[in-house]
This record gives C-alpha cells, structure tokens and sequence, in this order.
C-alpha cells in the first residue's frame, strides 16, 4: 500500500527550493565528511536492536504464530533508527541550542533539507519579530518513512489478533500496577489495531503535554511567538516591562538558543531612552496577562515555577534548563530585578520595581520574541517542560477568551481539540503539565491526537511527532532503552507515584508507523514499570506483525 505523502506549507515550498538548491553542495560536501561517522554509529546501533529482536521475537513468532526473517534490513536501521538523526547524535553537537545537545533535531533538519524534503523547524537563529523563517513541516526520518516520504511503500497492517498474542503477555506484567490501557493505531489510515480499555480514562501525568501540544499549535499557529516588552507611559517616565508569558526568556547570556533575551531587551530600551534624554525611570512590572493563583494545585515544587506571565529561565535559581530545580517565590520581581541591572549596567538608573499595570496609551519602546511555537513545543515535549506546558494552556486560555488560570487553560484545551474532532468521552483537564493528578485521559485520545498531528491536513501539528523524545538518544528517553528499539521509538514518559504512561510512535520491521498509549495505574516501583512498558514498545519495533 503506497501511504499519501506529507503535505509540506504550500507557501514556503518556492522558499525550500532555493534554500535547498543553495545547501545542496555544503550537505553534498558535509555528507561525505560524516560517511565514516555514519557507517560506525550504524554498526554501534545494530547489535542493540538485534539483541531487542532476538528478546521479543521468539514471543511475537510463538503467540502469533508468525514467522519473520532473523535479520533486520540494514535501511531500517539507518532510517527506521532516526537515520542520520542517530547517526549524526554523536558528532553533531549544541548546534541548534543548549536544549538540543546531542545533535538530535539539526541533524533531523539537515538530512530533511538534503532529502529535498520541504521544512525543519527553526530552532536556532534570530529569535526577533520578523515573520520569516523556515515553517515547520517533517523531519524526522521515522516520520516521513512511516507516513509515505517519496517513492516509499510500506505493508499492510498487521491484524488485531496478531498484536495481540505480543502486547497482551506484556502488558499483563504484574510492573504495571492494578489497571493498564493500550491501544495501537496504524497512523497511515487511522485504523485501530489493538485496544485494551481503550476508553478508559485514567491519569495521564505527562502525557497530557500531548494534548496541550496539539491545542496550542491547533490554536494559535506553529509560527506564534511569546512577546516581553518594555513600555514608557507618558508624561510619567513610568517604564513598564511587560510580560508575554515567555517562560524561556532568558537573563543569561547568549547561548547561541535562540531565546529571547532579557539583555538584548534592555539594550535596546537603554538605547530608546537615551533618545528621549531620559536617564531615570520609574520601573514597574505588569504580569496581569494571567490570573488567578500561580501556584499549582500540587503546591510548591521543583517540577514547576510559580506560574507568571513574567519570568526569566523558568525562575530556576541555579545553571540548570530542564528537569527539577529550585525557583524563585516571585519570578516577575526578580525577572524585573535583573532588567534594572541590566539598564543601570547601560547608564539608566531606575527605581525598586513593583507591580503595575500598562495603560493603552503605553509607547513600546523595545521588545524580544521567543522562538516559534514549533519549537517550544518541541522543548516542551523532548524535556517534559512543564513551565512551558503551563504558560502554553494559558495562552490557549487567552486565544479563546478563557479566564487564565489553570481551570480556564484546561477549558480551552479541552475547547480546542472537540474542535479538531477528537474523541473526548472521560477526557478532564485541570492543567496544561499533567502534574495534577485530577487529569484523566484515555489511550482513545493520545493515538488519536497523535494521528492528527501526522494528518497531512494539518501540517501545523508536525512538531508534535518531531518533539517526541527519541529512544535512547534525547530528553526524557535518553537513559532509556539502551539495551534496544533505541532511535525507532519516539515517545512522551508520564511518571507521578502510582502511575506510569507511555505514548508515542514507533516503526516496525516492515516501515509501519504506528501510533500507541499505554496508561498504568497503581503501580509500586516506577523503574520496573518503565522497563515494562519500554519492552511492550520495544515489542512493536521488532514486529514484523503483517
């Protein structure tokens, strides 16, 4: 069956095509450089995925009575492992910014450009105002192989039965807690394969990003960015810094990611204020774009800032990007405590900063974007970042006219994606992150947006796929299955006490890409229910099913 191709942005193709036309030489030159590089990473990769087919297959071939070849072609472990993307990860490093450290999405964006493949999401460059740029739009080996990149055809897909006789005894490990729910889809034609209470709703954790993912992109566009601006009210000298709701603005210096900068911002403020003959403000803060409580339910926690319209590097305290650390009490105060450094550092003098309001005769004197919202979604999903998650839902909030706050931001995902017509029987969000332990989603949702995001009819969703940590290599699946399946399963984790979840994609054997969620509840110890699920995972890459 051949699978319909991935529909690039229409608008940016003539773009792509010089773009591509004027790299073709540089990839040409840069491919032949890294060959070795590729040969050795492929060969390092083999053995792990042969001994993760050598573990699961005699299963798959005993419970479904189907007998496979015992190789695995050498294209499937280039392309099916996140081709160059794996290859690449261990020489091409930092070049697409700190949180992109092993090399994992440039490498995805180059090899897509050099497949004359229209798109890779910018993750990198000038993060000012200016509406060009790349688009997002597939890059992801796995992706465009799963889903029909050129001249590709793939199998059909296996029959219920078979996947079940290999995901049932797997899901039915004692790891996994008293309740689990699976489903498997074929991401091509949208078809169930498998289902185990598949409408069951159960706590998602982290794997509600997903959702917040796709109704943050559905809702405000991939190319969106998240404004910080400084603004002079008149005849008061008040000057007002006004928060977006960036939570990646960074007060750090330039790191070569992109983000928008909190020194940039008051270097060009300085230097409109000099304009003006004005060498001392009054400085205030305005963080009234949400509302509400800023702490979150669970309380305070190093998994999550106070949630404010104003921060600076997430209000993390120490070096760190990702991951827990320890924050600040009032993200906005200190975020406008180092402006005023900064502008004192430029010869402007200001006033302690306190909180205020700008009015609409307010002049904007400077500003600084985020990056596109391709690429926080991809942050977001690769780190399970949840400040982004949170700031995300809010501005989901503030598109559809919600009360943002974190009821107000579950609102209006939940508004968003019944617009996009997907199955939300059982579905409750109380936050954007999944920390709260009130969120219910069944395994029905998750394979369904991720469907959606590979829709060619909605290539905005594609940063979705493209953000899914990859197996062994990046984010939240770094440490992860080491031992197999690593680069050709792509997936988001969910962990709070007592429950684990795993959804994302995979490419089987035959070049299938499918689609699959599995929830657990009650679990006892969170390593063995991962190693749990990473093998059921792990079970879908080495079946060759059909």
């Amino acid at each position: 069956m051949v699978v319909p191709e991935l529909r690039p942005w229409r608008t940016a193709r003539p773009r792509v095509a010089r773009v591509a036309n004027a790299v073709r030489p540089r990839l040409a030159r840069a491919a032949g450089a890294v060959r070795p590089g590729l040969t050795r990473a492929a060969d390092a990769v083999r053995p792990s995925l042969e001994r993760t087919a050598a573990v699961v297959k005699p299963q798959v071939t005993r419970l479904a009575g189907i007998s496979r070849p015992k190789t695995v072609k050498t294209w499937q472990y280039t392309a099916g492992a996140a081709g160059a993307g794996l290859a690449l990860a261990a020489t091409v490093v930092t070049a697409a910014g700190p949180w992109d450290s092993s090399g994992q999405r440039t490498a995805e964006r180059d090899r897509a450009v050099a497949l004359e493949q229209p798109g890779g999401t910018d993750h990198e460059g000038d993060s000012g105002t200016a509406a060009a740029g790349p688009r997002p739009a597939p890059s992801a080996p796995s992706v465009l192989v799963g889903l029909g990149a050129r001249g590709v055809t793939v199998k059909s897909a296996p029959t219920g039965k078979a996947l079940a006789g290999v995901l049932g005894p797997l899901l039915a490990d004692p790891a996994l807690g008293a309740r689990h729910t699976a489903v498997v889809v074929d991401v091509a034609s949208g078809r169930r394969l498998y289902g185990a209470g598949a409408g069951t709703a159960l706590t998602p954790a982290s794997t509600t990003k997903i959702a917040t993912a796709v109704a943050a992109l559905s809702a405000l566009g991939a190319d969106h960015r998240l404004t910080t601006r400084a603004a002079l009210e008149p005849d008061t000298k008040e000057l007002v810094l006004v928060g977006g709701g960036d939570p990646t603005l960074t007060a750090r210096p330039d790191t070569g990611g992109g983000w928008a900068s909190l020194r940039e911002l008051a270097d060009e403020t300085a230097a409109a204020l000099k304009k003006r003959h004005i060498g001392k403000v009054t400085l205030s803060y305005d963080k009234t774009l949400y509302a509400g409580s800023e702490i979150h339910p669970i309380g305070v926690n190093e998994n999550l800032a106070p949630v404010s319209a104003l921060m600076a590097d997430e209000a993390r305290t120490d070096s760190t990007t990702s991951g827990p650390a320890p924050r600040v009490a009032d993200p906005a105060t200190e975020a406008t405590r180092a402006f005023a450094a900064f502008l004192a550092d430029r010869g402007v003098r200001t006033t302690a900063p306190g909180p205020s309001k700008a009015t609409g005769r307010a002049e904007t004197l400077a500003e600084v974007s985020s990056p596109p919202l391709s690429a926080l979604v991809e942050r977001m999903l690769t780190n399970s970042d949840n400040d982004i998650a949170e700031a995300l839902a809010r501005r989901i909030a503030v598109a559809a006219k919600q009360r943002t706050d974190f009821d107000g931001g579950g609102e209006a995902i939940r508004d968003r994606l019944k617009k996009l017509g997907l199955p939300l029987a059982g579905a409750r969000f109380h936050d954007g992150s999944g920390l709260d332990r009130a969120d219910r989603l069944t395994a029905n949702l998750l394979t369904a947006l991720l469907v959606k995001a590979g829709d060619p009819a909605h290539p905005e969703l594609r940063p979705v796929l493209t953000g899914l940590p990859v197996a062994g290599f990046t984010g939240t699946l770094t440490s992860r299955y080491t031992e197999g399946a690593a680069g050709v399963v792509r997936a988001k984790t969910g962990t709070l006490t007592g429950v684990n979840t795993l959804a994302g994609t995979v490419v089987d054997q035959d070049g299938r890409l499918f689609a699959f969620a599995f929830l657990t509840s009650g679990t006892t110890d969170p390593a063995t229910a991962q190693s749990a699920l990473d093998r059921t995972a792990s079970a879908l890459a080495a079946c060759g099913c059909g």
